[in-house]
């Protein structure tokens, strides 16, 4: 039986670099290097605090780590937001946590005077339920970037006003 997230939090703690890691890595979406970086943000948070520039969410079902977000304001702009990471552990895919995670992360950037949410992926076929994910949040498609990642591997851009 599938424990359902019961719980966010915001608060970083040192077990959530390895958590972030592992769930990262289960889903199957991200390679190596990009496994490492989700961990660094959460480790470069514990050591900087705000400094680091980075905020989380996490989601927690039972005391386990089963989704989360990485946002945080993007440099030189007062009201726009990148979602850096969004990723649910694959044994809750499809039970509304992830829409769940991104609902909270919007009101979180919101209440912090966000006007904008950016959200970026790649346009691998691989990623065909990413993309269908923030179009049928209400993202809409922001720019396209052929062969941005590699040679046939664009960058999708979506943005959310979250001003109503």
């Amino acid at each position: 039986m599938t424990e359902h997230a019961d719980t966010f939090r915001d608060q970083v703690l040192p077990s959530d670099v390895e958590a972030v890691r592992e769930m990262v890595r289960a889903t199957g979406y991200f390679n190596d290097e990009e496994v490492a970086i989700a961990a660094e943000l959460v480790a470069e948070t514990l050591a900087r605090g705000d400094e680091a520039g980075y905020s989380f969410l996490f989601a927690e079902a039972g005391g386990r780590v089963v989704g989360y977000s990485c946002y945080g304001l993007v440099p030189c702009s007062t009201v726009s937001w990148d979602l850096y990471w969004i990723a649910v552990h694959p044994s809750q895919q499809g039970s509304g946590l992830g829409r769940r995670l991104l609902r909270e992360t919007e009101r979180r950037v919101r209440e912090a005077g966000g006007l904008t949410l950016y959200a970026e992926t790649s346009g691998k076929a691989q990623y065909f339920s990413t993309r269908a994910f923030y179009e049928k949040s209400g993202y809409a498609t922001a720019g396209v970037f052929e062969d941005f990642y590699a040679v046939g591997d664009a960058k999708y851009t979506y943005c959310m006003r979250l001003d109503g």
